[in-house]
């Protein structure tokens, strides 16, 4: 499983969250349930209605792992970096730690907590 969660988390962040969202139906289930800070969402098309909000504040954002991932049994986890640029021009960055639950070759639920730094 290890070198499997490994890939997957790389396509999650290099390709979902930098913006190749066609990738979320061959790696996120259809009974997927995210659980962020104030609400859950389920299934790929909540995955992508939540990340929305987050990708439309910024220009040119881009998203890097900065640790990891780490995988053990049926969970893998990272720690990345976010950048982009606010409709103002200022530059901004936050940082945020990912755990992912995987069955059978997909994401089926997520933690993640995130700050600005």
């Amino acid at each position: 499983m290890s070198s499997q969660a490994h890939h997957l988390y790389r396509r999650w962040i290099n390709e979902i969250w930098n913006g190749d969202h066609e990738v979320a139906s061959q790696i996120v289930a259809e009974g997927f349930v995210g659980h962020w800070p104030d609400r859950e969402v389920h299934g790929v098309d909540g995955l992508l209605e939540a990340m929305a909000p987050l990708t439309g504040m910024f220009e040119s954002l881009t998203f890097e792992i900065e640790v990891g991932p780490l995988a053990e049994d049926d969970l893998v986890a990272g720690r990345w970096r976010g950048q982009g640029t606010t409709a103002d021009g200022e530059p901004a960055a936050f940082i945020g730690n990912d755990l992912l639950r995987i069955r059978d070759g997909q994401f089926v639920e997520y933690w993640v907590a995130t700050t600005p730094v």
